[in-house]
């Protein structure tokens, strides 16, 4: 393990953000199992089972070496992402038949040992998967661990936010998922075309947020903590809104009259459209 400092080190948080779901899962009334949340067509506890499935996975596939089920050949990118929707689907549709305490009987201590896991792991070593929707064909463990806990965090949140209990909005917890979320901007960008030195600047609302810059430079964009000139185009997004926009939960035409563009509509719009998940 090198000693050069880790951009974004979400190890630390694996646990207490598990702590707080736990807590939460607890505090949850019969009735609350079955609430609708943002992901779509899925309840409460369709969200508790997708999280209980991905720590499954996370042990299996990446701790343990273990590919019990391999997708069929792949033709075209979407076809990744169809086998993982169609993955998920099954899960959570298999699992309805259980209850919502064995959910939380095998959700509490698979998520200490993902916890261990994560906190073991070399940030500078290869990933076993790389961090696609940030354009990266290879990426480090860093960057990989911390697309996890943005996909641990936000699940939670979507169970928060369907019953009404807060806890993990915090600049502790939300902060790093915002930042993990920011490295695919670049890759956003990929194709919008504008003149070099062209600095965008983003900020998510309150002391919970931040700001991000992505800057024109050598025809290619590049995320810059410190921009060479003032930006030329700034982009406001609210921070409530900001986490189910850039999860998919909302769609850029749901927030367009809760965001701020100052400068050039075109390129400030694409900030909008960026992803940073997979499914």
């Amino acid at each position: 393990m090198t000693g050069r400092e880790i951009p974004i080190d979400t190890r630390p948080l694996f646990r207490p953000l598990h702590v707080k779901l736990m807590h939460l899962l607890k505090s949850l009334r019969v009735e609350d199992w079955s609430v609708p949340t943002v992901a779509k067509k899925w309840c409460v506890k369709d969200v508790a089972s997708h999280m209980l499935d991905t720590k499954l996975r996370v042990l299996s596939i990446q701790r343990d070496g273990y590919f019990g089920e391999v997708p069929a050949e792949m033709h075209k990118s979407d076809d990744l992402i169809d086998w993982i929707n169609k993955l998920n689907a099954d899960w959570v549709q298999a699992t309805r038949r259980l209850s919502p305490g064995i959910l939380m009987s095998l959700l509490d201590p698979l998520g200490k040992k993902v916890a261990d896991y994560y906190s073991g792991l070399d940030p500078w070593e290869e990933s076993i998967f790389p961090v696609a929707w940030a354009g990266q064909t290879r990426s480090y463990n860093w960057m990989h661990v911390a697309r996890e806990y943005t996909e641990y965090w936000h699940h939670q949140q979507q169970i928060r936010d369907a019953v009404n209990k807060q806890g993990i909005m915090t600049r502790e917890f939300f902060f790093p998922v915002m930042d993990t979320f920011f490295q695919a901007l670049p890759h956003t960008f990929r194709n919008v075309e504008a003149q070099e030195g062209l600095i965008v600047k983003v900020t998510i609302t309150s002391d919970l947020g931040g700001h991000w810059f992505i800057e024109r430079t050598d025809s290619q964009w590049k995320l810059v903590n410190e921009p060479s000139a003032s930006p030329s185009v700034i982009v406001t997004i609210p921070y409530e809104l900001s986490w189910q926009l850039f999860s998919k939960s909302l769609r850029p035409e749901d927030v367009q009259n809760e965001v701020r563009i100052v400068g050039n509509q075109r390129v400030g719009k694409k900030v909008l459209e960026m992803v940073s998940v997979m499914a």
